[in-house]
């Protein structure tokens, strides 16, 4: 009966939960329609974009270059074996601009900039900054999350470019300047088997997914226990559950995008 009643406690409090993010995220989307275009939320807007965004360009471009240079290096000899080294182009692109691009671009933002978020407002929710916030009649969620959400959301299909511009590159190099893998035939066969259809969908991919971990550190932030114990918790439960969500956000995604290029053209898109 213990076992019963405990499993009971729990599924109650993770509806209860999940019911509290729900409105959360119901929440922070009313404030993003009406709160409106003033002149202090574009600032504020802007100031997160700086942030989240510029100061992230780096470590994002480093990450997708090594990315590309691993996965060529991993796959060029496996495709000499078998005399298919010129298709190298066309796996280290798709992999890269489909899939590797806009979840390692993701992951690397959950644990540059989620972590930070969720310790900041975990931090004024500690010192009782966001009860000022209150008290002075501002809703925090208004001041506080939807800047956030949009910079991260405005500024993720950037990040996610740039990461498949170094990633490809990357490969390339690796490719083609290591393993003398002949570069007309790489380009060529990266050009024909990368669509239009393949670089949307990865944009697409990469918004969802930031979209989400910018909700999951900001309510984590939001709902953080006191104490310095409080705010570490937070981080790593809010980095935690924002790689899970992005990995299976990318397999619904996944399929969602291959069953919708199966409809309107007819075949599935260009297997890797």
């Amino acid at each position: 009966m213990n076992f019963v009643a405990e499993l009971g406690l729990r599924t109650v409090a993770t509806l209860e939960t999940f019911g509290d993010f729900c409105r959360f995220i119901g929440r922070t989307f009313y404030w993003i329609v009406t709160s409106g275009a003033g002149r202090r939320n574009i600032y504020m807007t802007l100031r997160q974009m700086y942030e989240i965004g510029v100061r992230s360009v780096p470590v994002v471009m480093i990450t997708g270059a090594f990315v590309g240079m691993v996965l060529a290096a991993q796959s060029v000899l496996q495709f000499k074996a078998v005399g298919l080294e010129a298709d190298l182009g066309s796996i280290v692109n798709l992999s890269v601009v489909r899939e590797l691009g806009p979840v390692l671009a993701a992951i690397i933002l959950a644990g540059r900039v989620g972590g930070a978020l969720a310790a900041e407002l975990g931090t004024m929710r500690v010192t009782e900054q966001m009860d000022a916030l209150r008290a002075m009649g501002a809703d925090p969620i208004r001041v506080l999350v939807v800047p956030r959400f949009l910079a991260c959301v405005i500024l993720m299909p950037f990040l996610v470019l740039y990461a498949d511009l170094t990633g490809i590159l990357g490969g390339y190099v690796i490719s083609v300047r290591v393993y003398d893998v002949n570069a007309a035939a790489f380009w060529e066969h990266a050009a024909r088997s990368v669509e239009m259809f393949d670089i949307i969908t990865g944009l697409i991919k990469g918004t969802v997914f930031v979209a989400a971990m910018s909700l999951i550190t900001c309510y984590h932030g939001f709902r953080c226990k006191p104490g310095a114990a409080g705010v570490g918790q937070a981080c790593t439960e809010s980095f935690v559950e924002s790689c899970m969500s992005i990995l299976a956000l990318d397999f619904f995604l996944g399929v969602l995008f291959n069953a919708f290029y199966a409809l309107m053209w007819g075949s599935p898109p260009t297997t890797i």
